[in-house]
């Protein structure tokens, strides 16, 4: 892979950091390896944004906290006032090296909206056109427990996605996937390119991280991992612990795990699609429908055997086969609207509801499979 991206690139590069490297034992943040990171970024000609964790982490010994928070509200006091401090050592370490940083807080609803996420796009467009560096972050202070990006990895790799980035990188305390636990396996080899993500990437990423300042662990990278390189933009894994430059430590030790992004990405519309992590129902479908589908096919009433949830027309719904879950879409039709044409052919909806249907119950514009795509781009 091509390291100049890193260091020398004009194009977009998102770093996310992640809170184990951002924040010491102490619950500080390691401000002379941010001024380094920092300084080392500044060279770089082409935009910059970084996604970085560390509000919680920050702000919980303000509040007589030794550990994580109990409760949401804890944590959402926490991020409140993690959020200045961190701020403000942004934005103190970037003027040393002439630059404006620029703070950015989404939550999940802003990207899953479509509208929103036009407009925190044409935001983050406009701040890199001035040559501002976003610091991009959860607002923690509102976002709940069942509506979050769950982590800052996936939260960086929808960042990426939202500014047409060329490379993400994730900057963490391991240096890179494993094929076993690398802590408890001393034979661990770790896998240096990954060029698709498939089932058996996923059964090397384990449980997901609970302990220190951080929350995603590797299930999180090789999620945000499929979410960029679905949208065209590779991803380097790789640590961020210890002094000095960790690019350069990429470069000349090979060091790191560099996933390789899909050669077709989808259009700018199926990215945003595929990224929605939420959903108001679920539409059940047979055999028939989902091979039509997987040919690049709407979604007709006559391939759907039920549905699940109440949810009105334009509702982001789950698709589910007899084998699984199998794509999302925006749904043309409401849930009671579904419960009597389900199973009918498309000539008999106009009757059987006593208006005009509107055609296919989910078009393939507003339909993305799971796997990757090759027939509906």
């Amino acid at each position: 892979m091509n390291h100049d991206l890193i260091r020398n690139g004009e194009q977009t590069l998102v770093v996310k950091i992640g809170s184990s490297i951002l924040i010491d034992e102490n619950g500080q943040t390691r401000d002379e390896w941010m001024l380094q990171l920092v300084a080392q970024l500044a060279q770089r000609p082409g935009p910059l944004v970084i996604v970085s964790s560390g509000t919680i982490g920050l702000g919980r010994k303000a509040l007589g906290l030794s550990g994580r928070p109990s409760s949401l509200a804890e944590s959402q006091a926490a991020a409140a006032i993690g959020q200045i401090d961190l701020a403000h050592t942004w934005r103190t370490a970037w003027a040393r090296c002439g630059r404006k940083a620029a703070q950015v807080l989404l939550t999940l609803s802003d990207l899953e909206d479509r509208s929103r996420y036009l407009n925190a796009r044409d935001t983050l467009e406009t701040l890199l056109e001035r040559g501002l560096v976003p610091i991009v972050n959860e607002n923690d202070t509102v976002a709940t427990s069942e509506i979050r990006f769950g982590d800052n990895d996936r939260l960086a790799a929808r960042t990426a996605q939202l500014v047409g980035a060329e490379l993400l990188v994730l900057l963490s305390d391991v240096d890179g996937l494993y094929d076993s636990d690398p802590r408890t396996s001393p034979d661990a080899q770790r896998v240096s390119e990954v060029p698709v993500i498939d089932a058996s990437i996923e059964a090397l990423a384990g449980a997901a991280s609970t302990t220190g300042f951080g929350t995603g662990g590797m299930v999180s990278k090789i999620s945000a991992a499929r979410i960029a390189t679905a949208a065209g933009c590779p991803v380097l894994l790789c640590s961020g612990l210890g002094e000095g430059d960790p690019f350069e430590h990429v470069a000349t030790k090979q060091a790191g795990t560099w996933f390789h992004a899909t050669d077709r990405p989808l259009v700018q519309r199926k990215q945003w699609l595929r990224g929605l992590q939420l959903h108001d129902g679920a539409l059940l479908i047979d055999s028939g429908a989902v091979a039509a589908l997987q040919d690049g096919a709407s979604l007709l009433a006559k391939g759907i055997t039920g549905y699940e949830g109440e949810f009105e027309r334009g509702a982001p719904v789950r698709i589910q086969g007899p084998e699984g879950p199998i794509a999302q879409g925006l749904s043309g039709y409401s849930s009671e609207e579904i419960s009597t044409i389900r199973g009918e052919h498309s000539d008999r909806i106009e009757k059987i509801l006593g208006y005009a249907g509107r055609g296919a119950v989910i078009h393939r514009d507003d339909l993305v499979l799971y796997e990757l795509e090759e027939n509906l781009l």
